[in-house]
């Protein structure tokens, strides 16, 4: 009864996770979820008042499909302050959450047997929408000793006839590692010799940057020329801990965001109008939360990768955005739990989640095994007692 696409299709591995850590709490386990990419912290009360306002000023009908003119406006002043780049609000659209802009480009840009290069680790939901746009997924592979980022080099080896675009993401969900301008200045001369290479930019940790600039390092900072060729993606999720409200948006050449926006007008519809006139506030007042909560994040990041890599067996370096660890646990693979060999870091993650009550992702999901990603999105008094859980599991592993 199913379809080909139905029968291969998995769910989302960290919602997966996060979901069986929900069950867990509701039978009553003290659980702790280092699992899912969320911010503990709450909507900025200046976004949640602008979100009121509208419900009660009756904003609850159908929207435009590619967004409300006030937010695609808001959106295009932001990105020209961040990268730089001028954008008319038709090169802008909008709708249900980032993930669904990049599965909406990644359906109006593809097709059939096209290739998209896929820097690895990647986030796990990359591959999947490849898929189920039709393309063909090519994970570029990197490792430890290039801090996990991918260089010009590596992916141009990886090009073929029937490449068409590069996913690329930074800061970088799962590693937190940003790109430098000079490894993107290589990145731009590679786009500049391979003409036909299109660019879906990730953007949505851009403002959650750990260095003395207010956000990452970008193509477009270096070549705004190169910008018919980018879909630059990014959301309220992340920056403004909207996770809940689903508000993503592209911006990108005219003809990509009009057939990005007929296929969502076809699909999701439209983004609710209350939750788009939330986040014109946040774009438009909400720098100083933002920065406020950077300047936390660090602070939680110091602390949890210190205290993580004097846990025998596990390694971890200081991402340098978003809000994820990058932990190596290598070292436990091959070690008994009870009875069971731990062979792969699904099966670490499984044990830890039901020995301690403890969730993380693991990285095979990402493209690199022997990894797990911990997010430091908590308050510090949960991620002090997740390391001592970690200890415990890790002491009592054979």
């Amino acid at each position: 009864m199913l379809s080909r696409k139905a029968r291969g299709l998995k769910p989302s591995p960290t919602l997966a996770i996060a979901a069986k850590a929900k069950e867990l709490s509701a039978q009553g386990h003290q659980v702790i979820s280092l699992s899912v990419g969320e911010p503990d912290w709450d909507t900025f009360p200046v976004i949640k008042e602008a979100g009121i306002k509208a419900l009660n000023a009756g904003q609850t009908k159908y929207a435009p499909a590619n967004g409300t003119p006030q937010l695609r406006t808001a959106i295009a002043h932001k990105t020209k302050e961040l990268l730089g780049v001028d954008y008319k609000p038709s090169e802008v659209t909008v709708s249900v959450g980032a993930k669904f802009i990049l599965y909406s480009s990644l359906q109006m840009l593809l097709d059939p047997g096209d290739e998209v290069l896929i820097p690895a680790p990647y986030w796990v939901s990359y591959p999947t929408m490849v898929e189920l746009s039709d393309g063909v997924p090519v994970i570029v592979p990197s490792d430890e000793f290039s801090e996990f980022k991918v260089h010009a080099s590596q992916i141009e080896k990886k090009l073929t006839a029937k490449t068409k675009l590069l996913l690329f993401n930074s800061p970088s969900n799962p590693t937190g590692q940003v790109y430098t301008r000079a490894e993107i200045e290589d990145l731009v001369g590679l786009l500049r010799r391979h003409p036909q290479l299109i660019v879906i930019s990730d953007d949505i940790y851009n403002q959650l940057t750990f260095g003395s600039e207010p956000v990452a390092p970008h193509i477009l900072h270096l070549a705004p020329d190169l910008k018919n060729r980018v879909v630059a993606v990014n959301g309220g999720s992340k920056t403004y801990s909207m996770t809940g409200w689903r508000i993503g948006w592209a911006l990108g050449p005219e003809n990509v965001i009009q057939a990005m926006s007929n296929f969502q007008s076809q699909t999701a519809s439209c983004a609710s109008p209350f939750t788009q006139a939330a986040v014109v506030a946040g774009l438009q007042a909400g720098d100083d939360e933002v920065h406020r909560h950077v300047k936390e994040l660090v602070i939680r990041r110091d602390r949890f990768v210190t205290a993580l890599n004097q846990v025998s067996g596990w390694r971890a370096g200081f991402p340098q955005g978003a809000f994820y660890v990058w932990a190596d646990i290598r070292a436990l693979l091959e070690r008994k739990w009870h009875d069971t060999v731990l062979k792969t870091s699904a099966e670490v993650a499984t044990a830890l989640l039901e020995s301690q009550k403890v969730a993380v992702v693991p990285g095979g999901e990402s493209g690199l095994e022997g990894y797990l990603r911990l997010s430091f999105a908590l308050a510090e008094p949960d991620l002090t007692e997740a390391v001592r859980r970690i200890r415990l599991f890790t002491d009592s592993l054979v």
